[in-house]
């Protein structure tokens, strides 16, 4: 059977550039599925996988989440109860935190307790937002990190997620000290870098997320 990736559609994501490189990264692994593009929670409560990206603030992002009835809910059914594969990106792996306090405090999902904080740097000299390529470097102790390769990726970002357990991170980064470029627990995955931007490494890292069956 046809495999349905769903896509949330809820107004804060590269959408297009995140279903052109699932598309992509799809043929390349030979994936047997579909991405559909949605916001109808029937749809995210039946999908095999799901993927939420996001771009903007993290209380902007929060508040269009649950602005569509039934979403939220629906993604929590399917992934905390259904054991689905989800990967979030950029502000939806922010957004599986506890809070976010940009514009002053907004809860997050709390699917993985943490907070998200604007990056401050130890050297002045280095600018924020983190923006540009960068190194990933797994950390292999946790659920899921085995999907995140070494290598480099692209970064767009000011506030950055800390969790409050060192074993939910994936992969960290350095940008004026260490940030963490990845979390994961059981079906869940989040990534702090874009893979859509990321050309042969995010690809593969999507490659991999489309056959993950944790």
């Amino acid at each position: 059977m046809t495999e349905v990736l769903a896509l949330i559609d809820y107004g804060a994501g590269n959408l297009h550039s995140v279903e052109n490189a699932l598309k992509a990264a799809g043929i390349a692994g030979d994936w047997d599925g579909r991405v559909e593009l949605t916001a109808d929670p029937d749809v995210v409560r039946c999908a095999d996988r799901i993927v939420l990206p996001g771009v903007g603030s993290f209380r902007a992002c929060a508040q269009g989440l649950r602005g569509i009835p039934g979403l939220v809910e629906a993604m929590e059914e399917r992934v905390q109860v259904g054991a689905a594969p989800f990967l979030g990106i950029c502000v939806g792996m922010q957004l599986l935190a506890t809070r976010g306090v940009e514009h002053g405090i907004t809860q997050g999902l709390d699917w993985i307790s943490g907070e998200v904080r604007l990056i401050e740097p130890a050297d002045p000299t280095i600018k924020i937002p983190h923006m540009g390529w960068n190194d990933v470097v797994p950390a292999h102790h946790t659920d899921g990190a085995t999907l995140i390769e070494p290598g480099e990726a692209y970064f767009l970002h000011s506030y950055h997620f800390v969790p409050e357990a060192g074993h939910d991170v994936a992969a960290i980064t350095d940008h004026g000290g260490g940030l963490v470029a990845a979390v994961a627990r059981d079906t869940i995955l989040g990534v702090q870098f874009h893979p859509e931007k990321s050309q042969a490494y995010g690809l593969e890292l999507l490659a991999r997320f489309l056959e993950w069956k944790p």
